[in-house]
């Protein structure tokens, strides 16, 4: 009895960390942010002991200073500079060439302590011998230098530099990287984002955001108003300028004036951001699906912009999403709408605040769309809706708006649409009218798909609400339930 116990005693202080082989205890490592691994050393005499040979197996680190509790806002700024010391100190007993992927978030910290840790990292980019092929850097407060003449890494294939970063290179040369993100990157000059571009033959996915950047900033927002490369597959734009001034650097036409995409392997686009006074959307044969979230000014008066020449160069397109400013953008700031002949898909998301002016010409400008989406169908009623809609507006030409209403042929009568599908339905009697006139009047409809009944009190009333509405096409014999 003695020796059982004796046998189980021994098992539960025997220390089982210490008995995995050091490659088992590298991957281990490598699964959490790397503060936390070397701070795990307590678990194991091995681990302990044998430290920083356990690092030689690691192929992941990640530092996250946000992982680290300050007591006070003035701690921050002087922890930071003991953050970027444990950095330097953990980072000494890593060898360049095992790293796989390398993540780092900082605030900052002083200008002596940067060096040491991004001189590290650019040798673990430069390893010949190395297998690096994710980095991912984003500082906040102070600005990091990246001074470079040859910037180069035969191995990364995803890049992320985000927010404070000065980017200064005679040349960069990266054979394998398929995917860039350039995440409101304060100090990248033209010149330098054309040279990064350039140095990547075979990029497939790049994301670009020029979000609240600093007015003041020498270096304004260029990355998002300029894309030409021959192998960008997915691109996604996000811009929000500084309105420019008396006080900025760059007046507001400067900093508005074009946006130009040259990408004849582009397949997919995500573009947001205010209106421009003109788009160059050049060689885009290839491009299917595009996603537009195109705002207003609010500020400028008249309405500032020109979204034209963007609609004619995606007229080619399969898939179209447009948000509800997107609407109104391409209602006030469109001339002329091209012929989306090509276009299968288009999905329009509903506001309250947004009207619907455009959606008969755009209907019109789509004879052979297959499948129509509205994520809502509240909207904001006006008195240039038109047919597309059964909202009437509450004015003392109602009347007479409704003898000239019913003259006119309904776009929807025409309309090839066989799907029609409504997400986050909600049964208020304005849906339920919009309903009443999409089904009154698609002629070509085939299946009907409405989702987003789900109160358990309301949902068999509010099925039957739509079940009851007739049905003008006769190869549509129900509505499913999603």
């Amino acid at each position: 009895m003695r020796s059982c116990c004796s046998s189980r005693d021994r098992d539960r202080d025997r220390d089982r960390i210490s008995d995995l082989p050091d490659e088992i205890l590298g991957k281990i490592l490598s699964l959490v942010p790397t503060k936390v691994a070397v701070s795990t050393s307590v678990l194991s005499k091995k681990w302990r002991m044998n430290n920083n040979n356990l690092l030689a197996h690691v192929d992941t680190l990640s530092f996250d200073e946000s992982m680290v509790v300050y007591p006070n806002e003035e701690a921050v700024s002087g922890s930071s500079d003991g953050f970027l010391d444990f950095l330097d100190k953990t980072l000494r007993n890593c060898p360049t060439k095992t790293i796989k992927k390398f993540s780092l978030s900082h605030r900052g910290g002083s200008f002596t302590r940067s060096p040491a840790v991004y001189g590290w990292i650019l040798s673990a980019l430069e390893e010949e011998q190395g297998c690096l092929e994710e980095v991912h850097l984003e500082c906040t407060r102070i600005e990091v230098n990246l001074e470079r003449k040859l910037l180069r890494s035969n191995t990364l294939v995803k890049l992320t530099l985000s927010r404070e970063y000065c980017l200064e290179v005679d040349s960069v040369y990266f054979p394998a990287l398929k995917s860039l993100s350039l995440l409101t990157v304060e100090g990248l000059d033209y010149n330098n984002y054309r040279r990064l571009i350039k140095g990547c033959p075979v990029l497939e996915d790049l994301i670009v955001t020029d979000i609240g950047a600093d007015t003041l900033d020498p270096y304004p927002p260029c990355c998002t108003t300029h894309v030409k490369s021959a192998s960008i597959k997915r691109l996604v734009l996000s811009v929000d300028m500084p309105f420019g001034g008396p006080h900025n650097l760059h007046s507001f036409h400067e900093l508005h004036d074009l946006t130009y995409v040259k990408a004849p392997s582009l397949v997919y686009l995500d573009y947001s951001g205010h209106v421009f006074m003109d788009y160059r959307f050049l060689d885009l044969d290839s491009l299917a699906e595009v996603r537009l979230n195109l705002k207003l000014w609010d500020h400028h008066k008249p309405i500032y912009g020109d979204v034209t020449n963007l609609a004619a160069g995606i007229r080619n397109i399969t898939t179209l999403h447009l948000s509800p400013d997107s609407l109104e953008a391409f209602h006030f700031c469109c001339k002329s709408m091209p012929v989306f002949k090509n276009l299968l898909n288009l999905s329009i998301e509903g506001n309250k605040k947004k009207g619907w002016q455009v959606m008969p010409l755009l209907l019109n400008s789509c004879p052979n769309l297959h499948t129509l989406v509205f994520k809502g169908l509240v909207h904001r009623v006006t008195d240039k809706c038109g047919d597309a809609c059964a909202c009437t507006p509450n004015n003392k030409h109602n009347k007479k708006m409704k003898k000239k209403k019913s003259k006119v042929i309904s776009c929807l009568w025409t309309c090839p649409v066989k799907v029609l599908e409504i997400v986050e339905y909600g049964g208020s009697f304005q849906e339920l009218k919009q309903m009443r006139h999409f089904l009154g009047k698609l002629e070509c409809l085939e299946t009907v798909r409405v989702g987003g009944i789900d109160a358990a009190d309301n949902t068999i009333f509010l099925r039957a609400n739509l079940l009851s509405l007739p049905i003008v096409s006769s190869n549509c014999n129900n509505i499913h339930f999603i």
